[in-house]
């Protein structure tokens, strides 16, 4: 008895707008050799990431099929959407997603074929792809299979040196330690990129994770496609490649150290390989009844829905994010009023919506409902410890700055793991938005007094695989004028 042949095959798709001039990839891998036997790409006119990624999948599977009509095919891709849907672990609700998952269940008997979520540093090879299809669809032509470097791109990153962060996302630590080294190869006479790896730099609007080659102080006190026009695709002769994987921080830390004295002359922005960051748009939820009274309102209370006015910021919202085009995906707090926002965006985007409990309100304890002024006349030694130190909690047994701050980094660890390269869309509350902002300036606890934070307000920070971090927009309202 016969063993079946099993191919591994990896797919991407992008689009420039989003929807916008789009294109995908897809490579077939021997798992064992990790020799490359077909590429395939093409250019695909106007549609969506999420087109674009699922036209990439049948390619992919396609080419396999080709190859091999018996094969079991491993499939892995850094689109966790399609990844979770193939699997049959999330709906597709999408119209124009439907027919294409069809058509990728069809390739295969469903048995043969499983599917994996990878970071996007490791998918360079169908991302170079795609990104050569759009190219190519910029200049009026069709990707050309003679004209691809993508192969020989995927084996000089995959081999590229990179050093491991020695912090989480967005520490100062982690991002000055990985700068250091870089200036002390370039001052002796090392490339920069030969110890932090190649310098595909992206991102430099302010939602930009994903641009595919195109080059109040309160606290929830709230109190206070256009047709394809051809496919291209070749079988390769041996190359040799090596995957590795990127060290994932093993533990959180909420105190940012300031940043490191340059041990030698700094460049402009020269340095550390950042490659494509994990860039997260902040979305505080709409108003509630309680956000005109500034009341307290957080996971401790009585999770109030948004209000008609809550409702209409949502809707701005969503309309504001739609026409930026650069969400792929929506994760949100358990909270109704996160939940009700994310619902509106995600219906815009076509997208689904995750939850994740990190991303939950303080617990306000006995304070939740009450205005300040009530929770000064009724708890005011508590109030006072809670306002000089953010290891103190809400009375009753609510949630200290600290533990809230413990929280919110581990939830932001293993989101930048999940979702490197990529544009998220993070529904939440004045507290976590907060917190993050703070750990991404490596500020004080005290500043979290110092920041406004409007309902339906935007903001951005951009997490780089080395530990820098970038804070992009804070507390943008501009779609609410």
């Amino acid at each position: 008895m016969t063993t079946a042949r099993e191919l591994i095959v990896e797919a991407d798709g992008g689009s420039r707008g989003n929807p916008g001039p789009a294109g995908y990839g897809a490579v077939v891998l021997d798992p064992v050799t990790g020799e490359t036997l077909a590429e395939a790409a093409e250019y695909i006119g106007v549609a969506t990431n999420n087109v674009a990624e699922y036209k990439g999948l049948v390619a992919g599977l396609t080419a396999a099929r080709a190859l091999f009509p018996d094969a079991t095919v491993h499939v892995r891709m850094d689109s966790k959407l399609v990844v979770e849907q193939m699997s049959g672990r999330w709906k597709i609700k999408h119209p124009d997603m439907k027919p294409l998952a069809a058509e990728a269940g069809r390739v295969f008997p469903a048995g043969r074929v499983r599917y994996e979520w990878i970071p996007r540093e490791l998918n360079k090879h169908a991302d170079r792809l795609a990104n050569e299809a759009m190219d190519a669809g910029k200049q009026g032509r069709q990707w050309e299979p003679s004209g691809s470097t993508a192969a020989l791109d995927a084996v000089a990153a995959r081999n590229a040196a990179a050093l491991p962060p020695s912090g989480p996302p967005g520490d100062a630590t982690a991002g000055a330690a990985r700068a250091r080294a870089a200036l002390a190869a370039r001052t002796s006479g090392t490339p920069a990129e030969a110890v932090t790896g190649s310098a595909d730099v992206r991102g430099d609007g302010l939602f930009a994770a994903e641009e595919a080659g195109a080059s109040s102080g309160d606290f929830e006190a709230e109190a206070g496609a256009a047709a394809p026009t051809g496919h291209a695709a070749r079988v390769l002769a041996p190359t040799a490649t090596t995957a590795t994987t990127a060290a994932v921080p093993a533990e959180p830390s909420v105190t940012a150290a300031a940043p490191a004295a340059s041990a030698a002359p700094r460049q402009g922005w020269a340095g550390p390989d950042m490659g494509a960051p994990a860039t997260f748009v902040l979305l505080r939820h709409g108003e509630t009844a309680l956000t005109p009274e500034k009341r307290f309102s957080g996971s401790g209370g009585t999770d109030p829905e948004l209000s008609a006015a809550g409702l209409r910021q949502a809707e701005a919202v969503a309309a504001a994010l739609a026409a930026r085009g650069t969400i792929q995906e929506i994760v949100s707090s358990p909270l109704t009023r996160c939940r009700q926002t994310a619902a509106a965006v995600a219906a815009r985007l076509g997208l689904d919506v995750q939850v994740e409990r990190g991303l939950r309100e303080t617990d306000f304890g006995a304070w939740e409902g009450l205005t300040f002024g009530e929770v000064r006349e009724r708890y005011p030694r508590d109030l006072d410890d809670w306002l000089a130190s953010p290891k103190a909690a809400p009375t009753g047994g609510g949630e200290s700055f600290a533990a809230v701050a413990r929280r919110v980094a581990a939830t932001r660890d293993r989101l930048t793991a999940a979702h490197a390269g990529r544009t998220v869309l993070l529904v939440t509350h004045v507290t976590p938005i907060k917190t993050l902002v703070r750990l991404a300036l490596g500020a004080p606890p005290e500043s979290l007094f110092k920041m406004e934070l409007s309902a339906a307000s935007i903001s951005a920070v951009a997490y780089y695989a080395d530990g820098n971090a970038s804070v992009r927009l804070l507390n943008d309202t501009s779609h609410l004028r």
